[in-house]
């Protein structure tokens, strides 16, 4: 049998100097015994995925809404992509691909239902009323330090201090790193840069395949695209069917595994270069070594852009990033003007609350939802017909 012990000892002979090794992790907050066949990353991803927010990504939205149909990607779905992507590219690289999995796991569990529409809305409303605006990232690690409750003996899931600022200091193109003063000083080790990386890459590209199957995109669409263009003219060389779902399944494909290949030779020049020694070392620098070359950076940049233009704006999306927002403002007003219409467990009765507090437990409450949950709650206040 293979103890937690044997594993370390496996991540010291085979993962990089540079990798963070189980064993040299800074720990968690509360002093917890070692596990006899687990290594603490190991622990902290299972802890993830028996979540009850991690549950929930699976009604939550990426861009479609719930309710447009069973094939368009999900929160559950595009992390379980990005994990996948991520796992890849660090054992390339001979990162801890535990701790990977972990932060990836982790990383979209603070979003609110309807995307970054339901993100955009209660960050307005926190900000109007002269408050801390909503960052996802800092919900997220605020799920996991203190509203999950498993454990008697703490709040939160007491995850690994690298796991942590992975998911607070996530940062894409969309995900703006969360504040914390415990975690100021602290920079990203290469797994944590792996799990960024990865989750553009999977946005784009997953993005690219549900425009194209909802038919807010096309393909003359893209056509601009060098990236696209190069993509096509592969698959075509080798796969001579007409039928247009085969392609776009291989377009997509290539198109991932080319920006993966590049990603990888551009980050192994750059952390050879750095010769790095130790983790430690890694994480002295606030500097990103996992990342795709300028050339295909920029292209990367131009298919975003027309993705942005011809999908994130088509006129379906708008509707619904509209409706998604109006949702989200109602139900604010109306627990705002009677917060006894929240739950017991969410507003104490017995408890008085300053206007800040509310703010705040009205916004958890309500990113806290799937789209479901909220669809269903705003029907049952503004349904004359539906029941309470």
């Amino acid at each position: 049998m293979r103890k937690r012990t044997d594993i370390e000892a496996l991540e010291e002979k085979f993962l990089a100097p540079y990798a963070m090794k189980s064993r040299n992790s800074a720990g968690r907050e509360y002093e917890e015994p070692l596990h006899e066949v687990r290594t603490c990353y190991q622990r902290d991803r299972d802890r993830i995925v028996h979540s009850e927010a991690f549950r929930k990504l699976e009604y939550k939205t990426q861009v479609f809404i719930i309710f447009e149909g069973d094939y368009y990607r999900t929160r559950l779905t595009h992390t379980i992509e990005v994990a996948q992507i991520a796992r890849t590219i660090g054992r390339s690289l001979q990162l801890n691909e535990d701790l990977i999995e972990a932060i990836a796991l982790a990383h979209d569990l603070g979003h609110p239902p309807f995307g970054h529409a339901g993100e955009e809305a209660l960050n307005i409303i926190m900000q109007e009323a002269r408050l801390p605006g909503f960052n996802h990232n800092k919900r997220s690690f605020e799920i996991v330090t203190k509203f999950e409750k498993r454990y008697p003996e703490f709040s939160g899931l007491n995850l690994s201090q690298e796991v942590l600022i992975g998911i607070l200091k996530h940062k894409t193109s969309y995900d703006i790193p969360g504040v914390s003063d415990k975690f100021a000083k602290e920079n990203l080790t290469l797994e944590a840069q792996v799990v960024d990386v990865a989750d553009s890459l999977a946005y784009l590209n997953h993005d690219v395949d549900d425009g194209l199957t909802s038919g807010c995109i096309t393909e003359d669409d893209l056509i601009d695209s060098e990236l696209w263009q190069t993509a096509l003219t592969r698959v075509k060389c080798v796969i001579h069917s007409k039928e247009k779902e085969m392609l776009k399944y291989q377009i997509v494909k290539e198109l991932i595994d080319m920006q993966v290949k590049d990603l990888l030779s551009s980050s192994d020049e750059r952390i050879t270069a750095a010769d790095f020694k130790s983790a430690e070392e890694v994480r002295k620098k606030n500097k990103v070594y996992v990342d795709f070359s300028p050339e295909m950076g920029r292209q990367r940049q131009y298919l975003q852009d027309l993705l942005n233009k011809k999908f994130y704006h088509h006129y379906r999306v708008e509707r619904m990033t509209s409706k998604a927002k109006r949702i989200i403002e109602d139900l604010f007003r109306v627990y705002k003007k009677n917060p006894h219409q929240l739950p017991y467990s969410v507003y104490h009765r017995d408890q008085k609350y300053d206007q800040k507090a509310e703010y705040e437990i009205i916004c958890n409450y309500i990113a806290s939802m799937t789209d479901r949950h909220a669809l269903d709650e705003h029907k049952r206040f503004f349904d004359p017909y539906e029941k309470v």
